[in-house]
């Protein structure tokens, strides 16, 4: 036992970048969990961290990319308003299908996407000062297509495209009666436990196979015992996660969407030819363009993936506040750049991952979320948020010096 915990130390200090990430995530939801006598881990409040996440964590998929690849945009929060808006023009007061409204905001997201690739890549501005000013010209268009007023209510089947749940598919299965005469039994529902099984069947079965492969090409592995401790607390997570959402409202269709596009976007980014030029282009620019990469396709490519994740990430904050508002979408950009930098990805490209976007995005809705249930007002908030993008930033230069004295 000893050896597994001289090996889990050996492990954490030489992937630190990767490694602190997960730990700083576990301490805060204990703290948090601590502070808000456990209702931070709350069935109901763990549904709504989903659901009041999910567009932030779309787009850190993109953002990320973006990141690698050495740029950074800032018009994220103002193209999710304008392609929100355009979508309830389209369904709320033309009165065209609740679905022509989805692809409104996505084609939106995709042209503008397309109009900020071409200012990178093509006439060669900083994406900086393309994605600033895009941020100024998509929020004053916001407020010229929806006239400066809000718009709302969308039809139920667009609300429930994003915020709707699934549940009952196979049963729910009563593990209590409730409290109080008039208390309904209490349930999970059976398919939401069925996909926490699945999903831990499947990272099985990838860590084996990759564990495998690392073996025969002679690349250092960790032990077994830590290995399997590595799986049972993941497993852990995931099926505390799942119990959690099938005793409140069960599946969020939402989830769904994040999922498929987390499963593709890792798969593009690991095991693609486009994503491994990603990390080239960002990594040593001269050396990517020597190696024949075409640097200009690729950021054009990379905006426009932003547009697109960006227009879905509109769909689904649209359907979960039930309109559109000219103000909508203020400063998410910096939540989701944020999310990137906090999740490990460097400030000077060529460095990030998915995951680590991820949990980065999850480690601020933590935050949020168990500061709101503390009763902490918006400017402690927005203190402490900006403390911890500091200290992100700070522990990446930190990395790379150690890194540096090390070779």
């Amino acid at each position: 036992m000893t050896n597994v915990f001289v090996e889990a130390k050996d492990l954490l200090t030489r992937n630190l970048r990767t490694s602190g990430i997960y730990i700083a995530f576990v301490a805060i939801i204990v703290l948090f969990t601590i502070l808000t006598n456990g209702t931070l881990l709350a069935p109901e409040n763990v549904t709504n961290l989903v659901l009041q996440n999910a567009h932030i964590l779309i787009m850190a998929l993109g953002m990320i990319m973006v990141i690698v690849a050495g740029h950074i945009d800032l018009s994220v929060g103002s193209v999710l308003a304008f392609a929100s808006a355009v979508s309830a023009v389209a369904v709320i007061k033309m009165g065209m299908p609740w679905w022509v409204g989805i692809l409104a905001a996505i084609i939106t997201g995709i042209i503008v996407g397309v109009w900020q690739g071409f200012w990178v890549a093509v006439v060669g501005i900083p994406a900086f000062i393309v994605t600033l000013a895009g941020m100024l010209m998509f929020r004053g268009l916001t407020w010229l297509v929806l006239e400066n007023v809000s718009l709302s209510p969308f039809p139920m089947e667009y609300r429930q495209s994003a915020s709707g749940f699934i549940d009952g598919i196979f049963g729910q299965i009563t593990v209590g009666q409730g409290q109080g005469l008039l208390a309904e039994p209490q349930t999970i529902d059976v398919f939401t436990m069925l996909i926490g099984v699945l999903a831990v069947i499947g990272f099985v079965a990838i860590q084996f196979r990759d564990r495998r492969a690392r073996v025969e090409y002679h690349q250092q592995v960790e032990s077994m015992p830590l290995f399997i401790i590595k799986l049972v607390a993941v497993a852990a997570v995931v099926l505390a996660f799942a119990f959690a959402l099938a005793y409140n409202r069960g599946f969020p269709i939402v989830l769904v969407i994040l999922g498929v596009l987390v499963l593709v976007y890792q798969v593009v980014t690991n095991r693609t030819v486009f994503g491994r030029r990603v990390y080239a282009v960002g990594g040593n620019l001269a050396a990517a363009r020597l190696s024949g990469v075409n640097v200009v396709k690729m950021n054009f490519w990379i905006f426009v993936n932003m547009g697109f994740l960006t227009g879905i990430a509109a769909a689904v904050f649209s359907a979960r506040s039930n309109g559109a508002q000219p103000g909508m979408g203020n400063m998410f950009e910096l939540d989701v750049i944020a999310a990137c930098f906090i999740g490990g990805a460097s400030t000077t490209g060529g460095v990030g991952r998915v995951t680590g976007a991820l949990v980065g995005g999850l480690v601020m809705a933590v935050m949020s979320n168990g500061m709101s249930l503390m009763g902490w007002p918006q400017s402690a908030q927005q203190i402490v948020k900006g403390l911890v993008l500091l200290l992100a930033v700070a522990f990446d230069i930190y990395n790379k010096r150690r890194a540096g004295v090390a070779r």
